[in-house]
């Protein structure tokens, strides 16, 4: 275990012993000054953590009844479940959105709409899909903190030697993999010399050979692998039908599956194996795209801020991701939000939602989005927000929120296994093991039947579940 890993554990069981132990006998913990402490569990680390440690100091600052103690936590998907089945959870948590599903089903959390009610805080505060992330079976789960939406960003300089424009993103998929093709440079032997030679330049021959070395690849859509099992959302399809049904098979999943392992297929599955054993961490000079090995990625709003650090003076630009037939869907996006929750079991849950709701003010949100050089996920932004914010593309992020192909992962109990039976999928087809119907047809069953049980599992206790979340009286 690293010493990181054991002091965040450290940490997490002193608070837990503070808080049953702490201060005036009651079992609770109390600053010098009087302040009740209440615990909020983050798994940021970093400059995501110091931004919102500036909107908890303001927080505490702002009031003399409470003191908010902010605790980094590292796997917060399974310590969080741990704390509140072991009864003793913090009293506010930071998640990722696909948690609230899985989470809420589980009764780990505590439903927020008599909170929201009480402090005035409405749906239509927030961008539609932003608060739709955080709502689970007609209930609001969660609140967010931090949104992200994803984009195409490429790399201008090698556009520009490419004889590409550097200024004009590809418009539909098969014009990325045209020009993914003029940016691909390969190492030859031509004439008993090694020679660069760009991919579309290759004669038929060579190509089938495939007898190169990779030096630079316009797109793999395997880099940087974040959403790879969402593919399906820029070929028109979707992952679920309702709550019980799996599209797998789809003739649209098929036809992403097919793109995905075109490029194994044009490029050889060893050259891009061997190619991709070169890449670094994604936090790291070495980064595929940072480094200049891969000219087009797909990644998200806070790409900006690994661009300045580990690559800075990169020329780039962001633009929507083109999908198969951008007449049907011109801006097509995955959504996703960071939301703050208030596990079930917290001691103190309304002095918890005192602090969410403080998060929410425009002013606080603000403050936090800026500080993780995001955009806002209210609906209401201040007039300088955009205009001053350090990312040059955030109106393209906002506007991928606002897309009505904006996408988000499905939203079941069981996204987690479906994600990961869609990962083996994906593997599968690009290392050329099994073609895109052999590999969907096997995730199609398993997740199913998985399906099947799950529904089954719901109507045997559905009632029941909604009456008591209708009826819950902790706030």
């Amino acid at each position: 275990m690293t010493t990181y890993r054991i002091r965040t554990t450290l940490v997490i069981l002193l608070s837990m012993l503070l808080s049953l132990t702490g201060g005036c006998g009651d079992g609770d913990e109390y600053t010098a000054d009087g302040k009740l402490v209440i615990n909020y569990w983050e798994k940021w680390t970093g400059f995501e953590y110091d931004a919102m440690k500036a909107v908890v100091d303001k927080y505490n600052e702002s009031q003399d009844k409470v003191h908010v103690r902010m605790l980094p936590v590292s796997q917060m998907d399974s310590k969080l479940l741990l704390a509140t089945s072991g009864g003793n959870p913090p009293d506010i948590a930071g998640i990722w959105s696909w948690m609230v599903k899985t989470f809420s089903e589980k009764g780990a959390l505590t439903p927020l709409n008599k909170a929201m009610e009480k402090e005035g805080i409405k749906r239509d505060d927030y961008i539609p899909v932003m608060i739709d992330l955080c709502e689970h079976r007609g209930f609001t789960w969660a609140l967010p903190s931090t949104p992200a939406t994803v984009s195409l960003h490429w790399n201008k300089k090698l556009f520009r030697e490419a004889g590409l424009d550097p200024n004009k993103a590809p418009q539909s998929l098969a014009e990325l993999d045209a020009m993914s093709d003029a940016l691909t440079i390969v190492k030859i032997k031509r004439d008993g010399e090694d020679v660069r030679v760009r991919y579309n330049k290759l004669t038929e021959e060579e190509k089938e050979a495939k007898d190169f070395d990779l030096v630079q690849v316009g797109h793999l859509p395997h880099v940087p692998g974040w959403f790879n099992t969402m593919w399906v959302y820029w070929f028109n399809g979707d992952l679920l039908e309702g709550d019980g049904v799996a599209l797998a098979d789809s003739e649209e999943n098929l036809a992403s599956l097919a793109w995905y392992q075109s490029y194994t297929k044009k490029l050889g599955v060893k050259n891009v194996q061997q190619f991709a054993a070169g890449f670094g961490n994604f936090a790291s000079p070495q980064d595929a795209f940072l480094s200049g090995k891969v000219s087009m990625v797909i990644q998200g709003v806070w790409m900006h801020n690994f661009i300045e650090k580990y690559a800075p003076g990169m020329e780039w630009g962001a633009a929507p991701f083109p999908a198969a037939d951008p007449e049907k869907t011109p801006f097509v996006t995955i959504a996703e939000c960071d939301a703050l929750v208030v596990p079930k079991g917290a001691k103190h849950p309304k002095e918890a939602f005192d602090f969410i709701a403080f998060v929410q003010q425009r002013e606080n949100m603000e403050l936090l989005c800026l500080g993780q050089k995001k955009f806002s996920p209210l609906r209401e932004m201040s007039d300088g927000f955009v205009k001053n914010h350090p990312n040059p593309y955030i109106q393209t992020f906002i506007d991928g929120a606002w897309s009505k192909d904006a996408k988000t992962v499905p939203q079941s109990a069981i996204w987690k296994e479906y994600s990961n039976e869609l990962g083996v999928t994906y593997e599968q087809v690009l290392s050329m093991r099994k073609t895109p119907e052999e590999a969907a047809n096997v995730v199609q069953e398993r997740i199913q039947r998985k399906l099947d049980g799950m529904m089954r599992r719901w109507d045997a206790v559905k009632d029941q579940r909604l009456e008591q979340w209708a009826n819950n009286d902790t706030f």
